[in-house]
């Protein structure tokens, strides 16, 4: 069977990181059947970076990657009638949240707001973690927001980036349905693992206060997560 790794559990969203929130999603609409193993510690995953996936023998990393591999690999059809157009939109659609990636991870780690929420929600969801664990974890996180380019920013200038990447997701995203129709397809994953980490996470950032604004947003985030069926 099939082997989801990836971070733990929060405020009643299946991985708190949206990489690995997007394949847990990407695996329940496709309906391919899985375990999900929640870890903190990298070391064996490839690029020492979660989520990864095992499908028997095959050890595989990268969310794009790992969508790539299970589509060709079970013949999967969610992507099947899109247009060529409709495909360029999902890799530009991928990009713009790898961007928002960054802004997201800023709000819970650096921002001295949000953090002990953060922190304090973690804790008490897991209590395996330790504080000396998450403030490990901090500080390698203040590093690769440095080199990013991220940790350079203040805050309110780190946001604003954050809030036009939504700002662009909200103007794509049609009223009603999903991203290209009636059926979702993997961009409806992707977009789910980000909103949902937003959406659901009980600290009042302003990318949240952005999404709960507008309510077409929401309501493609609450859809998906109704399809997905709460988590494992």
């Amino acid at each position: 069977m099939l082997t989801l790794f990836s971070y733990p559990d929060l405020f009643g969203v299946a991985d708190n990181n949206p990489y690995g929130m997007k394949i847990y999603a990407f695996l329940k609409l496709t309906g391919l059947a899985f375990r999900h193993e929640h870890i903190v510690d990298t070391s064996k995953a490839p690029r020492g970076q979660l989520p990864f996936l095992v499908d028997g023998d095959l050890t595989i990393g990268d969310s794009d990657t790992i969508i790539a591999h299970l589509t060709a690999r079970n013949a999967l059809t969610i992507d099947h009638e899109l247009t060529p157009a409709q495909r360029d939109t999902i890799l530009l659609t991928g990009r713009m949240l790898d961007d928002l990636y960054w802004v997201m991870s800023f709000s819970r780690w650096k921002d001295p707001r949000f953090w002990p929420q953060f922190r304090d929600a973690l804790l008490r969801t897991h209590p395996d973690l330790t504080v000396n664990v998450l403030e490990a974890a901090q500080e390698y996180n203040f590093k690769r927001y440095y080199f990013q380019g991220i940790g350079r920013y203040e805050p309110d200038a780190a946001y604003a980036r954050g809030l036009a990447d939504l700002h662009v997701l909200a103007n794509n995203l049609p009223g009603t349905g999903f991203m290209f129709g009636a059926q979702p397809t993997s961009i409806d994953a992707a977009i789910y693992g980000f909103i949902a980490n937003i959406y659901f996470y009980d600290i009042d950032t302003p990318l949240k206060q952005f999404v709960v604004s507008q309510p077409h947003v929401v309501a493609h985030c609450c859809a998906v997560h109704e399809r997905v069926g709460g988590f494992i």
